[in-house]
């Protein structure tokens, strides 16, 4: 109930505005104690996965925390992953405002935020000083006037950056909102981009002695073939996770509502049976040791539980956590017990 006055209030602000008061004030949860009374933390659920593992199969999905701010208030709402970035090997502002849309009558957003973020070192710098028992995930991606054939680049440089301060690193190459990204998801630009990471990768290990597993996330607007294509080269380069989905380019659930035509990545309640048709294809075209953590559109425990029955070993939430508050965190993981 709490939660719905305070939703109905931050939803008569702009939806960015509204987005860094809402940060603000979990963080003023945390640093006052109030959260774990008000949100008290799951039943400790422990699962293995990566090679980690996490207190619980509930995370938060990138995008919410670009810069790394929030990981403990965040964490104490009782995730057991919290994945901040997507960030960037130098800053950026992202695109110009009004950039992020909130569609109430769907529970969806669409955004087109652009990987603003304060840039690699500012983010390593709050994940180092962070102190929770969550896992902790770092989202890397390239600078948008990086050209596309010279992404690899601005990747190897997020990799190198966080590799010793991450428990694991996603590799992004699946928003809408920074042009030519995606191009990177196919062919030849893929093989490269894969094996330059994994090379890196494998150098890094032996340099601290520690092995980081890497996911990349993928795009729900993918057909039969592509995720195919991409389930063969993530086993050929031995990726550790993919992340499934991103945010989608098709505005189906969303027509004729006010800012249902915005452009942008549109996510939410509208994404969650294209997104868990991906899952499902991506299970059954993958080796079956590769985990798969499902983010896109997840509501409820029982959306949940339906990414779970497509094949996912994890899942993540973002605007779920929007629309339905912390509380929500706390039901998957109930909801995951009975399941069990």
């Amino acid at each position: 109930m709490l939660y719905k006055i305070m939703r109905a209030l931050m939803f008569q602000l702009d939806a960015e505005k509204a987005h860094e008061i809402g940060l603000k004030s979990v963080n003023v949860l945390e640093m006052s104690g109030l959260a774990s009374i008000l949100y008290p933390r799951p039943v400790a659920t422990p699962i293995r996965v990566m090679g980690l593992t996490f207190p619980n199969p509930v995370g938060l999905a990138a995008g919410l925390d670009k810069n790394g701010d929030y990981i403990e208030a965040l964490a104490a709402l009782g995730f057991g992953f919290v994945e901040v970035g997507t960030v960037t090997p130098r800053p950026q502002p992202g695109n110009p405002k009004p950039r992020l849309f909130r569609l109430p009558e769907a529970e969806a957003i669409i955004n087109r935020m652009g990987f603003n973020n304060l840039g690699v070192d500012h983010l390593i710098e709050q994940v180092k000083v962070a102190q929770t028992d969550a896992v902790i995930g770092i989202n890397i991606g390239k600078n948008v006037d990086t050209p596309v054939d010279k992404a690899v680049e601005d990747y190897l440089i997020g990799l190198n950056k966080v590799y010793s301060y991450a428990d694991y690193v996603t590799i992004n190459i699946s928003s809408p909102n920074t042009p030519g990204l995606r191009t990177l998801q196919f062919g030849e630009s893929l093989n490269e981009l894969l094996d330059a990471l994994k090379d890196e990768q494998t150098k890094l290990q032996q340099y601290y002695g520690r092995y980081v597993p890497m996911a990349v996330k993928v795009a729900p607007d993918l057909d039969a073939e592509e995720v195919i294509q991409l389930a063969q080269a993530f086993a050929q380069f031995e990726i550790d996770a993919v992340i499934a989905t991103n945010t989608t380019m098709s505005r189906g659930g969303v027509e004729g509502l006010n800012h249902g035509d915005e452009s942008g990545g549109l996510s939410g309640r509208p994404v969650f049976e294209k997104s868990t048709e991906v899952v499902c294809q991506f299970r059954q075209a993958l080796p079956e040791d590769m985990p798969i953590i499902a983010a896109g559109g997840i509501m409820s425990g029982n959306d949940a539980i339906q990414k779970l029955d497509a094949g996912a070993n994890l899942v993540q939430i973002y605007s779920g956590l929007i629309y339905q508050g912390p509380k929500l965190i706390n039901d998957i993981v109930k909801s995951i017990e009975k399941r069990k």
